[in-house]
């Protein structure tokens, strides 16, 4: 029978795996690009040349899995790193969710090829602001984008269609209160994505959460609805 590891020797195992899974995608990366490079070289020569459109658009195609792949990639990257953050006061929490929101509308308006079929408008709904608290507004905003544009693919991938409904609203604790949104995806969520690793959304919503558990909140699911808490300023 194989020993078991003490912990620290456990631990150590993980973090020398870690390590090394970042420097393997590091080289993934790096041949990606280097595909990219030769694939970007055919296109501009295809397009020079009377070349029938289904074969310009097969290798732009090619071009954007390459460019999603390796967007996968540094995610992955990003996730065997420690999550640090630079909180700042007096963040308003309802003006960084209105921001999202914006800007993921505006990107299923105008980029629809990039976005896909996703559902749409977003509708916050929100109390009367501001809710302030101690953020690191581009690494919570990154994350809360991440996780509207999860709960858009979710409706997306049940046949859904209309606006993704979001709530901020405040709840008392027993030290505080906390900033609550809630992401009404409308079908029942089977498993927790906030802490799964099965395919790249699940972990883009797993890397999200630990942005906010980092803030000391927390990210969770349940029935048909995402749900976030952040501590806010008393």
């Amino acid at each position: 029978m194989k020993p078991l590891l003490a912990e620290s020797e456990d631990k150590h195992a993980l973090e020398t795996l870690g390590r090394a899974s970042v420097q393997i995608v590091h080289d993934l990366k790096n041949q990606l690009n280097g595909l990219k490079l030769y694939a970007t070289f055919l296109r501009k020569r295809m397009e020079k040349t009377e070349r029938a459109e289904d074969e310009l658009d097969t290798i732009r195609k090619l071009i954007a899995g390459l460019d999603r792949t390796a967007e996968d990639l540094s995610m992955i990257s990003e996730y065997g790193h420690p999550v640090h953050i630079h909180t700042q006061p007096v963040i308003d929490l309802q003006l960084m969710l209105a921001g999202v929101a914006a800007n993921v509308n505006a990107r299923l308006t105008n980029s629809p090829r990039t976005t896909g079929a996703l559902a749409g408008p977003i509708v916050i709904v929100s109390e009367p602001g501001p809710l302030n608290g101690e953020f690191d507004s581009a690494a919570l905003e990154h994350a809360l984008k991440a996780i509207t544009i999860g709960a858009l693919k979710m409706m997306n991938n049940k046949a859904r269609e209309g606006a993704l409904n979001v709530q901020l609203r405040v709840e008392q604790n027993a030290t505080g209160r906390d900033g609550l949104i809630e992401w009404e995806v409308t079908d029942t969520i089977d498993a927790d994505i906030f802490h799964s690793f099965a395919g790249s959304e699940a972990i883009r919503m797993s890397l999200a959460a630990r942005v906010v558990e980092a803030h000391g909140g927390s990210a969770e699911c349940g029935g048909d609805t995402l749900r976030v808490r952040l501590p806010l300023a008393k």
